[in-house]
């Protein structure tokens, strides 16, 4: 069995990691490279493997760098399953739709530019059309469902409280008559957040891949950045400036809607001002985002349910607006009363933020608030380290607004949380791959665990390919149980068991019994295959076990 690094290796997007296992092949992710020119090249280059020979994809979320090379796969050949939660399915329409729509106008807007300078034309890297496609090969499953995806390999999907329909991935490799496990643990997110759970722990695995994005820094707390938040809004709308915040349109812009609102109805010190404050959504992709959250509220936290069963939408307030068109955006920028816009792309890369901040970051009365990573080479990276003019859309602007990073809004794990959650696991695993951080952050990292932990860690800095030991045999009844909590495990067993005497004693009081009392043998082998075959069919992982047989069922 090998495992082969295709991205996310020398930074934090890209991320994709091949699995084969004699002619078996399968994808953890296919996702973007995001952050300036250079990255953005990695995109067209040849995949590291023939397309068409990967037999599915298992996708750990919706976020562009984990999914957005998803259309050029199928473009290049792929025609196989991809396998997410139903959460990630309801969001994947939106992204890659989203995605195609901005590399055709990217490539329209480049074409002109090459035509004007006798240039040949460059076609988009894919189009609307083609993410449209791609969305035939989707394949929903639910948190906790164990599914065979080919005939040597199965995945549980458990919530990685990321984003919505994050997933931590629990896959099993059969080679040899042997099973081998590996956990991807997607992108972790923060525990004790609002709106998600927190991020599953995992028992047991052979193998490791997991992510490193804050592996050398810990976030100050959440209420810290919420106050600081509040204490930013105010201060810049008093002096008549406005709040320009870049986020993520999956995320970030759902959790700070929930906290304006959380504040405005819970009374603060300042909840009058600021439910006064106009706060605006400008992107077609959050508002659409936010729809599916709404759909979705089954794989909330218990004190977001709350709210909804008392009758509040945490996901709405009298202030809040969000528009609808272009000509919406354009009069956000002509009308100059405080207010606060938050708008995508996070980094400040590509969609309507750019045209936010060309027209307040020349302003002394403005501030640009960040709340989510900025990787190397973005637009947003740069503000933060103060980066003093930059050009947007042809024009020099000198920066002169307040520039704010609010890390405590981070959808990441830090080093302390992902030392916590690697900390649940019960046996060692035998290898651990540090992906999806930049270079200091994975080695810092590396050495965290080993001194915290005692565990190597192998730090994967680039296109790089690793042939894994054998692992020891392990039954069904051990893949089982590893993918959930011991009280479920034995509850379900529990269940069979009187499930299976429910069913002798049907046997012993109706007319299948034969002469002195005795039972058919071939009519109990029967049964006792019926039991055998409802026992591998217990898929549903940590669902409530089925109810009592009885005659009339029987």
């Amino acid at each position: 069995m090998k495992i082969k690094f295709c991205g996310a290796a020398t930074g934090v997007t890209g991320s994709c990691h091949m699995i084969s296992s004699g002619d078996q092949k399968i994808l953890l992710d296919c996702g973007q490279f995001q952050g300036g020119k250079a990255q953005d090249a990695l995109n067209a280059e040849p995949f590291p493997f023939d397309p068409a020979e990967i037999q599915c994809v298992v996708l750990s979320h919706a976020h562009i760098d984990h999914c957005g090379r998803l259309p050029l796969l199928v473009k290049r050949g792929f025609r196989g399953d991809i396998y997410c939660t139903d959460a990630t399915a309801d969001l994947l329409e939106i992204m890659l739709k989203d995605s195609g729509y901005i590399h055709e106008k990217e490539a329209q807007w480049q074409n002109r530019k090459n035509e004007r300078a006798g240039k040949p034309p460059v076609d988009p890297l894919y189009t609307f059309n083609d993410a449209a496609d791609t969305l035939k090969y989707i394949h929903p499953v639910m948190y906790d469902e164990l599914v065979e995806i080919n005939p040597a390999m199965r995945i549980v999907f458990n919530d990685a409280g990321h984003i919505l329909g994050s997933a931590i991935t629990e896959l099993w490799v059969e080679e040899d008559e042997k099973v081998s496990k590996i956990v991807f643990s997607g992108d972790l997110g923060v525990m004790d957040r609002p709106i998600l759970r927190n991020p599953t722990i995992i028992k047991k695995a052979d193998y490791l891949i997991m992510e490193t994005t804050y592996g050398n820094r810990v976030h100050p707390p959440n209420i810290t950045d919420v106050h600081k938040l509040i204490d930013i809004v105010l201060k810049t709308t008093r002096r008549g400036g406005t709040v320009v915040i870049p986020s993520f349109a999956v995320g970030r812009t759902q959790e700070l809607i929930y906290e304006f609102n959380k504040y405005v109805e819970e009374g603060g010190e300042y909840s009058k001002e600021l439910g006064a404050v106009k706060v605006y959504v400008d992107s077609p992709m959050a508002t659409s985002a936010t729809e599916a959250f709404r759909k979705n509220a089954q794989v909330f936290d218990e004190e977001t349910r709350e709210y909804i069963m008392k009758g509040d939408d945490p996901l709405a307030f009298p202030s809040l607006e969000f528009t609808k068109s272009t000509d919406d955006s354009r009069r956000l920028n002509m009308d100059r009363s405080p207010k606060v816009i938050i708008s995508a792309s996070g980094m400040c890369e590509a969609g309507r933020i750019r045209h936010h901040l060309k027209h307040n970051l020349w302003d002394p009365r403005s501030t640009v608030v960040f709340v989510g990573y900025q990787a190397e080479g973005t637009l947003g990276r740069n503000l933060i380290e103060g980066l003093k003019d930059v050009t947007l859309f042809g024009e020099r602007i000198h920066v002169n607004a307040e520039i704010c990073d609010l890390e405590g809004f981070s959808g990441h794990a830090d080093k302390e949380g992902l030392l916590h959650w690697l900390e649940g696991f019960q046996q060692r695993p035998r290898q651990i791959f540090l992906v999806h951080g930049e270079s200091q952050s994975k080695a810092d990292f590396a050495e965290e665990i080993k001194e915290k932990l005692g565990y190597d860690a192998t730090v994967v800095s680039d296109v790089s390919e690793f042939q894994l030991e054998s692992a020891t045999l392990l039954s069904r009844e051990q893949v089982l149980r590893d993918a959930m909590d011991d009280e479920t495990f034995d509850s379900i067993k529990s269940r069979i068991s009187e499930i299976h005497d429910d069913l002798e004693t049907i046997l012993y009081n109706t007319s299948l019994r034969i002469g002195d009392n005795k039972i058919d043998p071939e009519k109990l082998a029967a049964i006792n295959n019926a039991v055998i075959e409802l026992e591998k069919s217990t898929v549903r992982l940590g669902a409530s076990v089925a109810e009592p047989v009885d005659a009339d069922d029987a």
